[in-house]
Order: structure tokens, then C-alpha cells, then sequence
């Protein structure tokens, strides 16, 4: 019987240090959990717990949302609960697995179509939303997710050039953004150019700015760099709201001109696009236009991006960001290679922005903020640095989450009528990059495609390469 119970693996002298482990485990777990409730409940307390409301005397009262702070922390509580008991230890026995030298199959499968895949998706997706939500509701699906989205795609892949590539810490990058947008404005309005003409203008007087923010910062490198490409960023906002005689401060720049379809106006009269092709008028078709007019720049951005990085001058850009000494020991100038990288991811900012200035009508410093530098950055690290796929997925989850949260109202019939669900998008990107950095600190996208190689392509996964070697 004592053989028979061993080969069927019933052995209790086995049996109990497992179940014991399996207590400790779930002790330990308890106890993490509980750690993490009182932290959760002292952080939320004066910022959710509590707030100021005006009564109908016009007096300022305290007033509180129990139901909403508990909620949290116990959905805190509950996530680091299962952390710690079902995610912590598959992670650990995953870091004693070999490092596989190369990828799966289905994830060679998946890299090999995704691409065409996404393209195609996007090329087609104004007939998708026509075909699901209708012709009424369609705008805001091709607009406030389409287009935002897509201005952000973009933005992130030219600040990709300078954080990804060049390794080049830019906190002041919205300043780029800015230029490119009040420099179509005020030559639209000025001379009443088409966008046509000003797009690359646009683009070329912010790559110039680019070149100026480069040349203090040559010597500068890591918390350094960042500290002043924010000054930067906060001297062109201030810059912007000061000298009212141009930029009309903070009333902001309205009427800006919008674009035509080679000549055709959008609009109700008698030679606009919807009589000229015999149409009922709909703003649906200049959103749709402009839709297609920023997918052709954001896939420029990304073409432009993927060739100048198998150019010498891309390879520069690696080299820098791996390590600037052993840059200049092999003869090249990091001077130039650093304010080509600053230029490049400029210009692309200013196309960005000249297309927001047309696409809003309307401009202001409020559009400018460090949150735009901040948010942009978020999406570059969140993908991971380097990685044109990550950057454009991070952007899809950041902005169209957030575009995501105006449409839950029925939280507000459990939380109350004053919830609104904006107003934490901070706090879960906050979140959310906390579980990127723990998970993949890397990013979402943590390989790298060589540039150069030796016979045969082959991807560069995370676990081979450490933080700045590789």
C-alpha cells in the first residue's frame, strides 16, 4: 500500500509542506493587501475622500464621498491581493526560465501582418464607422477618436526621434507643437495662404527652433537636459501669452482658415465640396478629409522615422543614446548627430501643430500646457523607446481611453451625479505607467529591430539587452 500511495504521488509527508507553503503564500499576500489598503486609504483621503463644493449662500463647504473612496481602495486592495498571490509568483518562475535566443511562431506570425494589418484597418476605418454608427453619428467617432488619436501617433513618433532614438530626455517638447500651430495661424490669417504652403513652413521654422533649443544644451545630458528643454517649453508658453500684439495672449488666435480639397471649399455654398459632387451638405466630409490628411502625415512621420534610421545618420542617433563617449571615440560628431535628432522631431511637431490650428479654427496658450509634454512622453515611454508600434499603441489606449471615459455615465448612477470620470484620467495613466514599469520596464514593445546585420535579421529581445548597453 506504502508503494502503491507513493507511485500515485499521495505521500502526505509531501502533501503537507505544500499546503503550508500554500498558507505562507496566502498570509503573505493578506498581509501585503492590508499594507496597501492603509496606504491607499491615507493617499486617497484629502485628494477623493473630501471636497469643496459652494452651498446656495455663495459659502465655501467640505463636503465627502465615502462610497467613492472605499470603492477604490478596495479595488486597490483587491489588485495587489492577486498580484501578490497569483502574478508575483508565475513572474518568478518565469525569470528562472532559459532566455529564449529566438521568437516564438505566433509571435513571428503576428510582427509579420500586424503591420499591413493596422494600415489597412485605418485606411478603411471612416467606412467602418459609417457602416456601424451611422451617418449622424459618425463624426464623433472619426473625429474625436480617429483624429485625436492620430495627431497624438504622430506627435509621439517625432518625440521617438529624440527620446527613443537619440536617447535625448525632451520634457519641452510641446514647444515645437506650438510653433508649428501659431505659425499657420498667423501667416493664414496675415497673407491668406493655403495649408498646403504653410505645412512644410510650419515645419521648417520649428525644426529652426529645434536647432536653437540644440545648440545650449550640447554639453548637457540626463536630469540636466530635461530641466532645461522644459524651460524651454514654459519660456515659448509664456513667450505666446505675453506679447499680445502677435499671438493676442490668452484671448487666443479665432477664424484660422481651414483646408480645401484642391481648391473646393467645405462648406454650404454654391461651389463648396457637397454642391460641387452633387451631395446634401454634411461637416462630415471636411472631417473625413482631414482624417485622411492627417493619416498621410502621421504614416509620413513613421516612413520618414524607419528610413533615417537604417541611414548613417540614424545609426548616430543609436550610437548617442547607447553611450555618447564611445560615440566620440569612433570619430562621430555628436554635435551635429544631436541637433539633427532635435531638428527632425521638431519638424514633425510643426506639421502637428499646423494641422491642429486648421482642424480647431481656434488656438490658445491653454493648448500648450507641460500636460501636453507630459502626456506625449507617456505615450513614448509606455510603448517603449524606439518602437514605432509601441508608440502608436500606447497612444490608442492613453487618448481614446480617455475619449472613452465622457461616455461612462452610468458610473455616475453609482457613484453619484457629480462623478465625472475625467477627471481621474491622471490618476489612472499614473497607475498604469506604475504596472508598465513593473511589468515591462522597458515598455509595451521592449525589442529592437537592428539596423545593421550580419547575414540574417534578427530581433533583440529585452531580457538580452540592459538599460543603456545594447
Amino acid at each position: 500500500m506504502t508503494a502503491l500511495a507513493n507511485s500515485t504521488g499521495d505521500d502526505p509527508r509531501r502533501a503537507r509542506p505544500a499546503l503550508a507553503h500554500g498558507r505562507v503564500d496566502a498570509i503573505a499576500a493578506l498581509r501585503d493587501a492590508g499594507i496597501t489598503a492603509a496606504i491607499a486609504f491615507g493617499l486617497f483621503l484629502p485628494l477623493i475622500g473630501f471636497q469643496t463644493a459652494v452651498n446656495g449662500e455663495n459659502a465655501l463647504i467640505l463636503t465627502t464621498r465615502w462610497p467613492l473612496l472605499f470603492a477604490i481602495v478596495a479595488a486597490v486592495t483587491v489588485g495587489r491581493f492577486g498580484y501578490s498571490l497569483l502574478i508575483e509568483p508565475r513572474l518568478r518562475q518565469r525569470a528562472l526560465r532559459p532566455i529564449a535566443t529566438s521568437p516564438s511562431a505566433w509571435r513571428s506570425f503576428v510582427g509579420k501582418w500586424f503591420v499591413p494589418f493596422a494600415i489597412a484597418f485605418v485606411v478603411v476605418y471612416p467606412a467602418i464607422v459609417l457602416a456601424t454608427a451611422g451617418f449622424s453619428r459618425s463624426v464623433k467617432w472619426i473625429d474625436n477618436f480617429g483624429i485625436q488619436i492620430l495627431i497624438y501617433v504622430m506627435l509621439g513618433w517625432g518625440l521617438n526621434i529624440v527620446v527613443g532614438l537619440a536617447g535625448l530626455l525632451d520634457l519641452g517638447y510641446v514647444a515645437f507643437y506650438a510653433v508649428g500651430a501659431y505659425s499657420y495661424a498667423l501667416l493664414a490669417k496675415t497673407f491668406g495662404l493655403a495649408f498646403w504652403v504653410l505645412l512644410p513652413v510650419a515645419g521648417i521654422l520649428a525644426s529652426f527652433w529645434g536647432v536653437l533649443l540644440g545648440f545650449p544644451v550640447l554639453r548637457l545630458r540626463g536630469d540636466y537636459l530635461a530641466i532645461v528643454t522644459l524651460a524651454f517649453g514654459e519660456i515659448i508658453r509664456l513667450v505666446i501669452i505675453n506679447w499680445t500684439a502677435l499671438t493676442n495672449g490668452y484671448a487666443g488666435i479665432g477664424g484660422i482658415p481651414r483646408p480645401s480639397f484642391f481648391g473646393i471649399p467645405f462648406n454650404a455654398d454654391d461651389n463648396g465640396f457637397a454642391a460641387v459632387f452633387g451631395l446634401p451638405f454634411s461637416p462630415l466630409y471636411r472631417v473625413i478629409f482631414l482624417y485622411y490628411v492627417i493619416l498621410g502625415l502621421a504614416l509620413l512621420t513613421a516612413f520618414v522615422t524607419v528610413r533615417l534610421r537604417r541611414l548613417p545618420v540614424g545609426r548616430a542617433w543609436e550610437a548617442l543614446r547607447e553611450d555618447e563617449i564611445a560615440c566620440r571615440s569612433l570619430g562621430i560628431n555628436t554635435t551635429n548627430t544631436k541637433l539633427t535628432a532635435f531638428a527632425m522631431g521638431a519638424m514633425f511637431a510643426g506639421f502637428a501643430g499646423s494641422f491642429f490650428a486648421t482642424r480647431q479654427g481656434f488656438i490658445s496658450p491653454e493648448s500648450f500646457t507641460f500636460l501636453e509634454s507630459a502626456t506625449i512622453l507617456s505615450i513614448v515611454v509606455l510603448g517603449g523607446m524606439g518602437s514605432q508600434i509601441g508608440v502608436a499603441i500606447a497612444a490608442i489606449a492613453m487618448i481614446g481611453g480617455t475619449e472613452i471615459m465622457r461616455d461612462l455615465d452610468f458610473l455616475k448612477k453609482i457613484f453619484g451625479p457629480t462623478f465625472d470620470p475625467t477627471q481621474y484620467r491622471m490618476l489612472i495613466f499614473g497607475f498604469a505607467m506604475v504596472l508598465i514599469m513593473v511589468w515591462r520596464p522597458r515598455g509595451l514593445i521592449s525589442t529592437r529591430e537592428p539596423s545593421v546585420f550580419l547575414k540574417e535579421r534578427k530581433s533583440i529581445a529585452a531580457d538580452l539587452v540592459t538599460e543603456g548597453h545594447g
